[in-house]
């Protein structure tokens, strides 16, 4: 790419605060956007082919939203988390095992993609994020939830297509998760906290793809407390 065309895209970027470049084939991420620091509420670079995120990151002080889907990031720089009002942070189908130490301080974080990753475990840093609203961190290889996952305050969880075949009872503590996906994952009925359906805020339970049939599962004791939650919040959506 050009740097006359990087330079018009600068250019728009400084009137509207949206820098977007995909699938251009960025092997790294562009030095000269430090010129905008003040300006830049929107990054997207994704469907880019960019390796690493530099430290410079951690400049943008006024960024809301950060895409770099489908590059080949292996890790996130400590940097990262000193963006104080990034809300939106959509990095799926890159190659990352885990995050920085610090990410919990990013406290606007309302939406977490991480979906087609490297992840084993559900970061613990997540716990300490009172925006979160939606955690996509499907198609990883999670094998556990955590006990620390209780703390988690996202409204939907999405564990879709990984390897759990074990989580923590302490999930049904979550206080605002509402959605909880759980399919095509490697989890037998009696692994499946039963406090779930009986005593927890979640509405949606998908569990559909794992080693029972879902009949089995309405057989299990609080499956109707589960179900009034579900049509209540049905009613309320229709």
């Amino acid at each position: 790419m050009g740097n006359s065309a990087l330079k018009a895209h600068l250019e728009t970027a400084q009137k509207t605060g949206v820098f977007q470049l995909t699938g251009k084939g960025l092997t790294e991420f562009p030095e000269d956007l430090q010129k905008l620091t003040s300006n830049l509420r929107t990054i997207d670079l994704s469907n880019n082919k960019i390796e690493l995120l530099p430290p410079l990151i951690g400049k943008f002080s006024f960024l809301k939203s950060l895409v770099l889907n489908n590059n080949k990031l292996t890790a996130l720089p400590e940097e990262l988390c000193k963006l104080k009002k990034l809300e939106t942070l959509h990095l799926n189908g890159n190659h990352l095992r885990q995050l920085p130490a610090a990410f919990g301080q990013l406290l606007a974080l309302k939406t977490l993609s991480l979906s087609g990753n490297q992840l084993r475990t559900v970061p613990t840093q997540l716990c300490g994020l009172r925006h979160l609203d939606v955690v996509d961190l499907s198609k990883n290889q999670i094998q556990n939830v955590p006990d620390t996952v209780g703390e988690l305050q996202a409204i939907e969880l999405n564990l879709n297509q990984n390897q759990i075949s074990q989580i923590s009872v302490q999930i049904s503590h979550c206080p605002r998760l509402k959605v909880l996906r759980l399919e095509e994952n490697c989890l037998e009925l009696s692994m499946l906290p039963q406090s779930i359906l009986s005593d927890s805020q979640i509405s949606l339970l998908a569990v559909e793809g794992n080693l029972f049939e879902i009949k089995k599962l309405r057989e299990l004791e609080g499956y109707d407390k589960y179900m009034e939650r579900f049509t209540a919040t049905k009613k309320k959506f229709a």
